[in-house]
Formats: C-alpha cells, sequence, structure tokens
C-alpha cells in the first residue's frame, strides 16, 4: 500500500511540474508574439530618394522611439517572469489565473505602444501606458507572493529572490505610477521610468550589509 502511495505521489508531482513547464513554455510564446506585433506596427519610410527617406524615418520617430520602449519594457517583464518561474514546481489556479491577467497586459502592450506614439492627447496616451505597466507589474507582485505563500517553488530556490523580486518590482510599479501624475504637467514625465528605478538600486545598494565599508 505504501509503495503504491509513493508511486501515486510521485506521478503527481511529476503532472504538477509538467503542467508549469507548460505555462512557462505559453507564456513564452505569448510574450514572443506581443514582440512581434510590435515590429509588425513599425511604419515603413517613405520616398524615392535617400533624403527623403531620412525625413520620413524622422517623421515617424515617435513610432519608433514607442518600439524600442516597449521592447525593452516587453524584454524585463519576460526576464523577470523566466527567472521566477525557473523555480516554480507546482500551479494552482490562482496563480493560473493570476499569470493570464499578466500575459492580457503583455497581449495589451502593442495597442498601448501604438496609442502612446499617436500624436495629440499626450496625458491620455501616457496614463494609458504607464496604468498597463502598472496593472501588470502588481499581478506579478502578487504571482511571487501566491509563489512563495503556497510554496510552489523548488527545494533550491535562493532564500533571497523573493525579497528582491518584491523589491524589483516595488521600484518599477512606484516609476509608473509616479510618472502617471508628472504626465499632466510635462512631457518629461518619461524620465520617470529611468530615474526612479536608478535611485531606488542606489538605495537598496547602500544599505546592503558593507556596503558603507
Amino acid at each position: 500500500m505504501s509503495s503504491a502511495t509513493s508511486d501515486q505521489d510521485i506521478a503527481a508531482s511529476e503532472a504538477r511540474g509538467f503542467a508549469a513547464e507548460r505555462l512557462t513554455f505559453f507564456s513564452d510564446a505569448v510574450v514572443a508574439i506581443a514582440i512581434t506585433l510590435l515590429a509588425l506596427e513599425l511604419p515603413l519610410p517613405e520616398g524615392a530618394t535617400s533624403a527623403e527617406l531620412l525625413r520620413s524615418l524622422g517623421h515617424h520617430r515617435s513610432e519608433y522611439i514607442s518600439f524600442l520602449i516597449s521592447f525593452a519594457v516587453l524584454g524585463g517583464h519576460w526576464r523577470a517572469h523566466h527567472r521566477l518561474f525557473h523555480y516554480v514546481t507546482t500551479v494552482r489556479a490562482g496563480l493560473l489565473r493570476l499569470t493570464f491577467g499578466w500575459l492580457l497586459m503583455m497581449v495589451l502592450m502593442p495597442f498601448a505602444t501604438k496609442v502612446l506614439a499617436e500624436d495629440g492627447g499626450f496625458e491620455f496616451r501616457f496614463v494609458l501606458y504607464a496604468l498597463v505597466q502598472v496593472v501588470a507589474l502588481t499581478l506579478f507582485v502578487v504571482m511571487t507572493r501566491q509563489i512563495q505563500r503556497h510554496r510552489l517553488y523548488r527545494a533550491d530556490t535562493p532564500p533571497e529572490l523573493f525579497g528582491e523580486f518584491y523589491r524589483g518590482l516595488g521600484t518599477m510599479i512606484a516609476a509608473f505610477a509616479a510618472s502617471i501624475p508628472v504626465a499632466f504637467f510635462t512631457q518629461w514625465a518619461y524620465a520617470c521610468w529611468i530615474v526612479i528605478p536608478l535611485v531606488g538600486n542606489l538605495l537598496i545598494r547602500l544599505r546592503r550589509p558593507g556596503a558603507r565599508a
């Protein structure tokens, strides 16, 4: 009886691990498609001469800059997801729902990027984009909490992993959230996405033991 029970436990554990692996592969595919859609939205330069093509590139610079921003942001989301789920061994219904909510934000990224690149109504366009990031990052925090709370991770998971995620994600949420009110006063609100994470990382390093030694 004990042998049969042990075999069943092993089979169940392998099934849960396979489900976590499939969820990771599916998430990777969705993010890859989102990045591909970003590139498909890029406008082609027009013109019969090199000078006209260069002028056309300049006219579309907002689209190209928005693409680069979103490519970096999506890459950051994927990197965090890949790193966290490398240690996940079990998928619960709650984690699955949160993951699909996070993937919804990834799929919305090409749309939010296209809106961001349009002319006029800067406040609305910027806030929409920033809100997508805030929701995505918040969902990721809750996903991380679910994994930690229900011990859905491997035994060899680094003990500092979750703390690093909470600090990093919290900093990025603060950056995007703080940029929203700033956008109503200046288009330099983009700087919040760079300055706040840099300051946050600097403060974290200064607080580490031995940092002042």
